[in-house]
């Protein structure tokens, strides 16, 4: 890239071949491959949306309409694009449901603010009125939600199920919502006066050899581990755990050491020592009381047949997650050597027991002294949603009704708010409200609805009606009281969405200069990226 110097000789700035773009050509490109992202996802939004096929690089085929696992599996070139990407991660990393919603507000921010570009409202002041529309939702949001209790299971009940309306294990909803929240409550913990609810602590283990109707939730661990030893027993009651961080082995040496042995009563003596050591490890693990054994490390094979002769049930080379859960849920401590194990160093579990699951083996630890970390056997990423939702409603005690009817009365009190702010402000708030509209017509539109007819007798139903709960009823194709109907959100899944959206749109229409290195794709430095054709031609393959 070179500028016309004194005398009309070029003055080079940046290396030869470096792409730029500049002004309204930046912008337009960078909404545009922005739009093309969140049109890819709307039509899995709501319980009727439809699915994609995604097939990796190496053939392996994924069917979803989950938008998180449709973003992840993208392979987007663009760096706007990306930044959608970012949003979905973010909404998933923060609370775990929204990320369509999310992703599909970003795009239609986007798609509104192109048009205020095209009347020149410069990108700032609709920056500064997307940011006061957002802080304003967020405020209406938390008024108008509706609070709960940590006992109102039937509630926390409805929110988990809401989040799985969509997804593929829809058909056992009722019971995956109900191990969601018990799950969840299970290791809820009061702190300050706050709940307080880690969903690390809840270990979902996948295993192919049961129906959906066979998960279980387990008030322990389940470890994807079998015996070390067949000799060991499969079941064991009244568990006394030692958790052991530490290689139940015999050292080598450091440094290279030569043995000499001259003849076989020689070499029978050095095994028998070694076998002394080993039975010696044993009987201090044997000491404590302990009758299971959980090691991080390897567990030599004669130590492992000295443990089944003392009838040690011994869990060999298991991950540093499972000893922190372990010792989270029986109370165990974990030690770093042999020698430190004691009494007191032990957790309790009413039973640990082998199962078999198709082809696999797992340990079970059931009923566990302090449950605080549990486990939930065969599901999916469906009902990782499910957790994180329940928890949201938890934490804060407040939730909202689905079905678009929050974004409708938002869209209705923001129109409102922009009539007092006035000024070209005003065009970027409404702008806003009628972005946020977009999630009720493309909830309707993918039941196969008509999105104007159903927009049109929203709008009258909050205008006219005393609740702000009335929203699409995808399966009935009117518009509903969604409170009455149990269609139920937590309030910190929206507040995001808004907040996610906003923040996105923001920074690319911040965004008037794209500057690309030599050897970047000419495309996606020009805004275009391989994969795309921007606006008005161009030499790019589509």
């Amino acid at each position: 890239m070179s500028v016309g110097g004194a005398g009309g000789v070029p003055v080079l700035i940046l290396k030869e071949g470096t792409g730029r773009t500049t002004g309204k050509d930046a912008q337009r490109n960078n909404i545009t491959a922005a739009k093309i992202v969140a049109e890819t996802v709307r039509s899995t939004l709501g319980p009727r949306g439809m699915d994609k096929m995604l097939v990796s690089t190496i053939g392996d085929v994924t069917i979803t309409n989950d938008g998180a696992t449709i973003m992840k599996e993208l392979d987007v070139q663009h760096p706007a694009a990306k930044m959608l990407v970012e949003v979905s991660k973010t909404q998933d990393n923060e609370v775990g449901d929204g990320t369509t919603t999310a992703v599909l507000l970003s795009g239609e921010l986007l798609e509104r603010a192109e048009k205020l570009l095209d009347k020149d409202v410069h990108p700032t002041v609709i920056v500064d009125g997307y940011k006061k529309a957002a802080e304003k939702a967020i405020e209406i949001l938390d008024k108008l939600a509706i609070p709960i209790s940590e006992k109102d299971d039937a509630v926390l009940r409805q929110v988990a199920i809401t989040s799985m309306y969509s997804k593929g294990i829809a058909t056992a909803k009722e019971k995956f919502a109900d191990i969601a929240v018990k799950a969840v409550k299970q290791i809820a913990e009061d702190v300050d006066g706050k709940i307080k609810a880690d969903i690390d602590l809840i270990k979902i283990l996948k295993k192919h050899g049961r129906g959906l109707e066979e998960t279980e939730l387990v008030k322990g661990i389940v470890v994807d581990k079998e015996l070390s030893h067949a000799q060991m027993p499969k079941q064991i009651e009244n568990a006394k755990i030692a958790l052991l961080n530490a290689k139940l082995e015999i050292e080598k040496t450091e440094f290279d050491a030569k043995i000499n042995i001259n003849n076989p009563d020689q070499m029978r003596l050095f095994i028998e020592e070694e076998e002394k050591m080993l039975s010696g490890m044993v009987e201090d693990v044997e000491k404590t009381g302990a009758n299971v054994l959980f090691c991080e490390k390897g567990v030599d094979d004669v130590a492992l047949h000295y443990l089944a002769k003392k009838s040690i049930a011994t869990i060999k080379n298991v991950s540093s997650g499972d000893m922190e859960k372990l010792s989270k849920a029986t109370g165990a401590r974990i030690v770093g050597s042999v020698k430190e194990l004691s009494k007191d160093a032990l957790g309790i579990a009413k039973l640990v027991e082998e199962v078999k699951i198709g082809d696999d083996k797992l340990v079970y630890v059931r009923d566990a002294k302090n449950p605080k970390a549990v486990t939930i056997v065969k599901a999916d990423r469906s009902l990782h949603d499910a957790l994180c939702v329940v928890r949201n409603a938890l934490e804060d005690g407040k939730i909202v009704a689905g079905g678009g009817a929050p974004e409708a009365e938002l869209a209705k009190r923001l129109r409102e708010y922009a009539v007092k702010v006035g000024g070209r402000e005003q065009l970027a708030i409404e702008a806003f409200a009628d972005a946020l509209e977009a999630v009720p017509t493309t909830l309707a539109e993918n039941a196969g609805l008509d999105p104007i007819d159903v927009l049109v007798e929203l709008r009258s139903k909050h205008e006219k009606a005393g609740t702000p709960w009335f929203g699409v009823d995808v399966f009935t194709g009117k518009v509903s009281d969604m409170r009455k109907l149990n269609v139920l959100e937590p309030l910190r899944v929206k507040q995001q969405v808004v907040k996610s959206a906003s923040e996105a749109a923001s920074m690319i229409l911040r965004i008037d200069d794209v500057i690309a290195s030599k050897g970047v794709d000419k495309g996606a430095g020009a805004g275009g990226g391989k994969d795309f054709k921007p606006p008005g031609g161009g030499d790019e393959d589509f």
